[in-house]
């Protein structure tokens, strides 16, 4: 009837914990008079802390949104990978806008965390995830509350626990090809178990397998929790602790280690620092100490968000570990997914490197509990095997807080690349490649149209068009013929003519282009730069001269286009009206296409100058010379 109690009373206290809140918000709000009564601030900081202490909370969020790497800031997305009925397996999957930051991330060694199951969700190891992803491909076990799981899905127990982590190594290998564990806590001895049965089997192991505070050995150096679970017997932990999951919760009925009794024993472990924690809070709240009581805020958002444990596993734990050291004694039997009863041998481990971080000032697992894995795992050479002990840090600072990211994640953080082999999947580069290429076209793309401002700033385009180069191509013998008779007209003349040739030009342009359209091939590049219309007029004058052949319409109207400056000037010489007559039929059809255009409209056309135009208009121009000497 325990947790009945217990659900009643919160049910009770939740609009009394709200009301609270909004006292102690009234008392802070400078809009109402409350806020100005003496003594207003004790009041607003004393209906707080009831809030806080009678208020219920829930599971947290990862909330990691973005990790810094090397200066660049990547997105973090988390997903399921694997969905089971006790327990999520979860992704961190880190996205980069450049192919070098991609390609590092690509690389980068796959972590598999597993999170403890003692009473607390998989968000308490949020400062451990954060830090890893900025060198890892961080997954980690994402445990479910045994409340909200139905009867439906069956019990669970320490060897599902054990058959769970395999499942994941198993399945982050064939993803990636190699995997790292690194285990907080509790789940130091199931992940030991699990690469043990592994190793006896033949399969791939892990190729390193990180210990953090966990009770390997927990006869070395006993703690209050060791004490505690020595000293009463098993039948009495189901009497006393163990209840049914109350009405109202998918699991109703379940037989569960309710959360509440596990931060119960918590809080009674350690009263007086959890008492003068929240005194400090409320001074802080009175001061008006906004850092302080943030960080305070944090934590106890985290430590006091708890979930229910199945019962059979609960117990499996408690006789296992803390009271018969099945795992130290040679004597633990593991249950497959195959009903296959096997025996854990630590010994057989021989191809996964092995690291040990423990806490100097560590409560809950005493030191030498953890460094004992190194001796169990007798078959890893000692070159492979390592200890940490991290100065001045507790259970909890090994894995969050300053001490952990300046002093132990750099001893994993090395441990783990140095037994890393940087290789990539075929399947996971497939699957990463047509990101790659997407991000390698944008920046060529964008390189290309920076070079292109560059150009345009620096070198103004010139007034004609710039026709891509083209084998030369002779002229018709009578377009020849007409074009040197031309040629060969006094430049006076040619002077006195330049009004109505001007005129003529404008109106032959449209049909040389029409006739000539069909022919024109996609290598040109009709580059223009700024032109007024009277450089237009001046460049189309002396191919207009040639109206004395009808057949030569077509080539002798496309010089104006691409006729060199000096052809356009009022002294050029007469020889080069003759030659500039003589232009391949689709370059004269281009030219004249973009001379009508600038003549008609008479407005400013600006383009793109992309990179190889000068090149480009060397190979044009050697073309034409070409054309002209034949």
């Amino acid at each position: 009837m325990l947790y009945q109690i217990y659900e009643t009373q919160r049910s009770l206290m939740e609009p009394f914990a709200e009301l609270a809140l909004a006292a102690s918000r009234m008392f802070t709000n400078p809009v109402l008079p409350f806020s100005h009564a003496p003594g207003a601030n004790r009041m607003a900081a004393g209906y707080n802390l009831l809030h806080r202490l009678a208020k219920d909370y829930e599971k947290p969020r990862f909330e990691i949104e973005s990790v810094d790497v090397d200066g660049a800031e990547v997105t973090i997305h988390e997903r399921v990978e694997i969905n089971k009925p006790f327990c999520e397996l979860r992704r961190f999957k880190r996205y980069a806008d450049d192919t070098e930051t991609l390609e590092k991330l690509l690389r980068n060694p796959v972590v598999l965390i597993v999170a403890p199951l003692s009473g607390h969700y998989a968000t308490l190891l949020r400062d451990t995830v954060r830090t890893m992803l900025k060198d890892h491909k961080v997954y980690i076990t994402d445990w479910k509350n045994a409340r909200n799981v139905p009867l439906s899905e069956g019990g669970f127990n320490l060897n599902d626990y054990v058959n769970y982590v395999q499942e994941f190594i198993r399945y982050l290998q064939k993803e990636n090809g190699e995997c790292h564990v690194v285990s907080v806590c509790q789940p130091t001895v199931p992940v030991l178990a699990a690469v043990s049965l592994m190793a006896s089997r033949g399969e791939q192991t892990p190729a390193t397998m990180t210990m953090m505070g966990g009770p390997v050995d927990a006869s070395k150096s006993p703690t209050a929790v060791n004490d505690l679970a020595v000293q009463r017997s098993i039948e009495w932990f189901e009497n006393n602790v163990i209840y049914r999951v109350p009405s109202g919760y998918p699991g109703e009925g379940r037989r569960v280690y309710p959360g509440f009794l596990q931060f119960a024993g918590f809080v009674a472990m350690n009263p007086n620092r959890h008492a003068t924690s929240y005194y400090d809070y409320f001074k802080d709240l009175i001061r008006g100490d906004g850092e302080s009581t943030e960080a305070h805020r944090k934590f106890y958002d985290e430590y006091n968000a708890v979930l229910d444990m199945d019962a059979e596993y609960y117990l499996d734990t408690i006789e296992t570990v803390f009271q018969e050291f099945k795992l130290v004694n040679g004597t633990w039997d593991v249950k497959g997914v195959d009903g296959q009863i096997e025996r854990v041998r630590p010994q057989d481990i021989t191809k996964t490197a092995v690291l040990a971080i423990e806490g100097e000032l560590d409560d809950i697992a005493g030191l030498g509990q953890t460094q004992a894995s190194l001796s169990m795992c007798s078959g890893v050479p000692d070159s492979e095997k390592l200890y940490y002990e991290v100065k001045g840090a507790g259970h909890y600072g090994i894995f969050s807080g300053r001490r952990w990211r300046e002093m132990a994640y750099p001893v994993l953080r090395d441990f783990i690349l140095r037994h890393h082999s940087g290789i990539v999947t075929a399947k996971r580069r497939k699957a990463s490649q047509p990101h790659l290429d997407d991000l390698a076209k944008r920046a060529e793309l964008y390189e290309q149209l920076q070079l292109g401002h560059e150009a345009s700033s620096v070198e103004p385009a010139p007034a004609v068009a710039e026709v891509a180069p083209a084998e030369p191509v002779k002229a018709a013998p009578k377009a020849r013929t007409a074009a040197r008779k031309t040629a060969a007209k006094p430049a006076s003349r040619a002077g006195s003519t330049r009004k109505t040739a001007t005129k003529a030009a404008a109106t032959e342009a449209p049909a040389a282009a029409e006739k000539a359209a069909p022919a024109s091939a996609p290598a040109a590049k009709a580059v223009t730069g700024t032109a007024p219309a009277q450089a237009a007029e001046k460049a189309i004058a002396p191919a207009t001269t040639a109206e004395a052949s009808p057949k030569a319409e077509t080539v002798a109207a496309a010089p104006a286009a691409v006729a060199p400056a000096a052809a356009t000037s009022k002294e050029a010489p007469q020889a080069d009206a003759g030659k500039s007559a003589e232009v391949p039929p689709q370059q004269a059809a281009d030219s004249a296409i973009v001379v009508q255009a600038d003549a008609s409209t008479s407005k400013p056309m600006t383009t793109w100058r992309l990179p190889g135009s000068v090149a480009e208009e060397q190979t044009t121009d050697q073309a034409m010379a070409d054309s002209q000497q034949s």
